[in-house]
């Protein structure tokens, strides 16, 4: 088979082409935060925030501590995000620690601010390994405090979403309805933990589905760009599929690091042109305050 130029031309731009080049102004992207400890890591933070503004994030989120330990940082940052720049802020608010009365308080301060989105999240106990224990004055579950927070405003409300199934989770049966209590709550949308197989995504939202919930469900993403990765990631409650492992673990033989990296962000960037083309209604990126692997993602599917 002889090949011209013209057919080598043609390869060449088709591999230049972005994924999704003609979806740049209709998929949405979103991006998780988590509120800084030091002065060192804040430097950090905003310089990523900056670098990732221009691709004009439909909103940003911000993460909130086991047991409220961040509560005062991540009202800061939300405040600052509302204050300094015309990207939409959502706030994480969880049920540990604190009464009805302070989550008011701190959902009005909020609204105050400017900030319209909240997560709303039963949210980890202050020590790992125990269990969620209600304050005596507070809300028992996620669904409940988005029953509060729709008395205290009008806001937008995302709830969390679990396509392998939360930890906690007596069966999925449970969690499936658990994840409807809190949208048929007043949640206006659900953003899943990170995944790496589309099926995953798929099956959640056709099981919501059947059962009448029709929501939007926003897919969670994080790449996996180390083999030491993959341990973290199981300690955060996702399952990495064999078939990645076995891809990165190939990778890490050909080239090392720099060829896991790249090779965890094919295999991200894939994923998402599977849930675009299977209609998910965005994207939630979790930066761990770092913007290059995003960028890469975003740039593969949209230029």
């Amino acid at each position: 088979m002889t090949v011209s130029l013209q057919d080598l031309e043609e390869a060449r731009r088709a591999l230049d082409t972005p994924l999704f080049a003609d979806l740049a102004g209709d998929a949405q992207v979103s991006f998780e935060f988590f509120p800084p400890k030091t002065e060192r890591m804040e430097t950090q933070l905003w310089e990523t925030f900056d670098t990732l503004a221009p691709l004009a994030p439909r909103f940003v989120s911000v993460t909130y501590g086991a047991g409220g330990s961040t509560r005062e940082r991540t009202h800061a940052m939300v405040a600052r995000i509302a204050a300094q720049t015309n990207i939409p802020a959502a706030a994480h608010l969880t049920c540990v620690a604190a009464s009805k009365a302070e989550i008011a308080e701190i959902a009005q301060n909020y609204w105050e601010a400017g900030v319209r989105h909240i997560v709303a999240l039963r949210g980890d106990p202050p020590e790992m390994g125990h269990a969620f224990a209600p304050h005596p004055d507070g809300y028992a579950s996620a669904a409940d405090l988005v029953a509060g927070l729709r008395d205290i405003a009008p806001f937008e409300i995302s709830v969390a979403a679990y396509p392998e199934m939360h930890p906690e989770a007596v069966s999925p049966a449970a969690d499936l309805d658990n994840l409807k209590r809190k949208l048929d709550a007043g949640a206006t949308s659900a953003i899943t933990q990170f995944f790496f197989d589309f099926e995953e995504w798929r099956r959640l939202v056709n099981e919501l589905g059947s059962l009448g919930v029709t929501k939007p469900v926003l897919p969670g993403i994080m790449p996996v760009t180390t083999l030491s990765g993959v341990a973290r990631m199981a300690e955060m409650g996702a399952a990495v599929p064999i078939w990645l492992i076995e891809r990165l673990e190939r990778a890490h033989e050909q080239g090392g690091g720099p060829a896991v990296r790249a090779e965890g962000i094919r295999a991200a960037t894939e994923l998402c042109r599977e849930l675009l083309d299977g209609g998910a209604p965005g994207l939630h990126f979790y930066t761990l305050n770092r913007s290059t692997a995003t960028q890469e993602i975003h740039s593969q599917l949209f230029g």
